[in-house]
């Protein structure tokens, strides 16, 4: 009896204890609550679990028994074994999906936060990390978020005067209790919009210079393990031996991922990408996914709270929900386990609004929504995420403009997105992709034409823009945005320094109409012409189900053109010519090419501009092409030609090199791009004779 007492005794004061830990109406109570170390943690033991379970928002507790420590081949934090009865296994399922980093106290004295089940487990065991484990992420090294050279934009500075202005008037009215109204955080204004975005760094190892610093800090924040007190390591394996479980069994991290804006086909492609991540999609509706946008600036947070990390909000959001473990004024811990285990990271902080508790057979999870921006999370780690309130993290905002002919409408999509060089070329364009989507309603054939523009210090005007158009006999957005994506991952992949990505605005032309036409002639207003002279052919287009007509498409000839037949082929900007493709076959079949110096010394800003300047599928290329087989003396003739340019062009190099300057005397292959409102999908040939040019 005497024991049974003691026992409910040590409940109430430990519910006590978190309780007065977990209010809101003291400052003090902010403060980082006394933790129980892993090394004083023994079978027997009995605490309680806090978390959100419904609508509510009412942090309820359940009772905890300590069964041991476990260690696993998977990771390198040891886990504290913990089975609850009651309510919490029978009536909400275990420890659900959006529960990881429900803080766990014995005695009042914080151990660490619920995180992961083991596989195939009865749903009333479940993981905890230990909280001087989650600890160290408040100190680790924060080299995100970065203030970079600013774009001045005048008209911008001054609605942000009158923004700040009304921000601090709020502000001022709060204090002197007139309104408790969070602030209006408008798509592309306040205080983060409008800074250079910051980037996410890439997976640890995809970092191998940055990799020796990263573990030396971490190695001099690294908690006391419990294998650092043998006698505390050997005291609990012998308590728990009978309980403990095999290190082979797997762990099941409760990592999902609500996504809000994304069709299903959209869905199935981040679902692709969050694969390798151990990340489960779940659609639902999002931060801001209503078209509205709203950010706290005074937001508190307390243990057991819900809470949400998102890579992106807006009419396109991507959060994962979680549980607050620690607060320490601002700071704080939360998940227990990594989201996308990055490291340093960018993440909007946002509050969490838990809409209800979801039982299956062998898994559950809270369904929840973010619903306002209220601070950034800058570590992304093993044993959770770390962050501040009232920081916000610097973003890249995307606008998607959608014009559907066929319906007569027009949406624009709006989302703000945390640079990651992983995942923003993926975003783009699976975001643009779903807009195309959502306006026209269907997956089946249709023309888009697709306009993007980049700002970014990436290139020396400041702006990338490209413009092409599409045809596919379904789903035709699987295929128009992947310019961007390249565009995207040119900028993200660049080995040779860090750029910022200002904003990306994309717009959409689309119709369930097949624009495409077939070339039928191409007519040289005369055969023979002298090197450098401009001809004009006539040409002849058949759109698909609609009359022919012809067009005058100028084509000059090089000054440096021999005397001849010139062969021609005329043809669409995205087809690739018959000796291309066999040139291709050719090097697939053979060894891989040497990658020559040049291709080797190209730039970030040099490929992007290749990528700017290809033709588009809409755009008529008139251009040297092989023709009919050479005679041998043709072919002599050839090479000495090819010879006597490659001297030209090494010559223009050396000059301009010994002149500090780049070459403007490149000699380019002559070409004529001429753009029209059809997918060009044939090529044709023509031929012009060369004569002696005029002395």
């Amino acid at each position: 009896m005497y024991r049974f007492m003691k026992r409910i005794a040590k409940r109430i004061l430990a519910a006590m204890t978190a309780a007065a830990a977990l209010s809101f109406g003291n400052p003090v109570l902010a403060a980082m609550p006394d933790i129980l170390p892993l090394s004083e943690v023994a079978e027997g033991m009995e605490g309680t679990l806090y978390t959100v379970v419904d609508s509510t928002g009412d942090i309820v507790s359940f009772d905890a028994e300590i069964l041991g420590v476990y260690r696993t081949d998977g990771s390198s934090l040891p886990y504290i074994i913990a089975r609850s009865e009651g309510a919490f296994a029978d009536t909400d399922g275990g420890l659900l999906q959006g529960m990881s980093g429900s803080p766990v106290y014995v005695d009042g004295r914080l151990i660490g936060a619920a995180s992961a089940t083991l596989s195939n487990m009865n749903p009333h065991t479940f993981l905890i990390t230990p909280i001087e484990y989650m600890l160290p992420l408040w100190d680790m090294p924060d080299a995100k978020n970065q203030q970079r050279r600013a774009v001045i934009d005048i008209k911008k500075a001054a609605e942000e005067r009158a923004q700040r202005a009304a921000q601090k008037e709020k502000e001022e009215a709060k204090e002197a209790g007139k309104t408790g109204e969070a602030v209006g955080f408008g798509f592309g204004s306040g205080p983060a919009e409008d800074k250079p975005a910051e980037k996410i760094d890439l997976l640890d190892a995809a970092r191998p210079k940055a990799e020796e610093g990263k573990d030396a800090a971490e190695k001099e924040q690294e908690p006391p393990a419990a294998q650092e007190d043998p006698a505390a390591t050997d005291r609990n394996a012998q308590e728990s031996s009978e309980k403990q479980t095999s290190p082979s069994l797997d762990l099941d991290l409760k990592s999902a991922v609500f996504v809000s804006g994304f069709d299903k086909e959209a869905q199935a492609l981040l679902q692709k990408k969050l694969d390798p991540m151990g990340l489960r999609v779940v659609a639902t509706a999002g931060l801001g996914g209503s078209g509205s946008y709203s950010t706290a600036y005074d937001a508190q947070l307390e243990p057991g709270a819900a809470v949400g990390a998102a890579l992106a909000y807006g009419d396109f959001a991507i959060t994962a929900i979680g549980t607050v473990t620690a607060v320490d004024d601002k700071r704080i811990l939360a998940f227990g386990h990594e989201f996308l285990h990055r490291g340093n990271v960018n993440y909007f902080m946002t509050d969490a609004q838990i809409l209800a508790m979801v039982n299956g057979v062998s898994d559950g999870q809270k369904l929840g929504i973010g619903t306002q921006v209220i601070g950034r999370f800058s570590q992304d780690r093993e044993a959770g995420i770390a962050g501040t309130l009232g920081v916000f993290p610097m973003v890249v905002p995307l606008r998607v403009t959608v014009t559907d002919k066929t319906l007569q409408r027009e949406r624009l999509y709006a989302s703000s997105i945390a640079y990651d060089e992983d995942f923003l070329p993926t975003f783009t364009a699976v975001a643009s992709y779903s807009a195309l989507g959502h306006t026209m309603d269907h997956k089946s054939q249709g023309t888009v034409k697709v306009h993007f523009a980049v700002r970014t210090n990436a290139v020396t005007d400041g702006r990338i823009e490209r413009t092409n158009m599409y045809y596919a006999a379904n789903d035709v957005g699987q295929i128009a945005f992947g310019e961007l994506a390249q565009a995207m991952n040119l900028i993200c992949a660049d080995t040779e320094r860090e750029a910022d990505v200002y904003d990306v605005k994309v717009q959409v032309e689309a119709e369930t109409a097949r624009r495409t036409a077939s070339l039928l002639t191409a007519v040289p207003e005369k055969v023979e012409v002298k090197p450098g002279e401009t001809v004009k052919f006539k040409i002849t287009l058949k759109p698909y189900r609609a009359d022919k007509f012809t067009l005058d498409v100028p084509f000059t000839v090089p000054d440096s053109q021999p005397e001849g037949t010139m062969h021609l082929e005329v043809h669409g900007g995205g087809l690739a010519l018959v000796e291309q493709l066999l040139a291709a076959l050719q090097t697939a079949n053979d060894a891989p090419p040497a990658v020559s110096d040049e291709d080797r010394a190209m730039t970030t800003e040099n490929r992007l501009r290749d990528l700017v300047e290809t033709p588009a599928n809409n755009d008529i290329v008139i251009e040297p092409g092989g023709g009919p087989v050479p005679t041998e003396e043709e072919q002599e003739k050839a090479i000495r030609e090819a010879i006597r340019r490659q001297e030209e062009k090494e010559a223009a190099a050396s000059e301009a090199g010994a002149l500090g300057k780049p070459s403007d005397k490149e000699v380019k292959p002559p070409r004529t791009v001429f753009p029209t409102d059809y997918v060009i999908d044939n090529h044709i040939s023509a031929a012009l004779e060369i004569s002696k040019k005029a002395k």
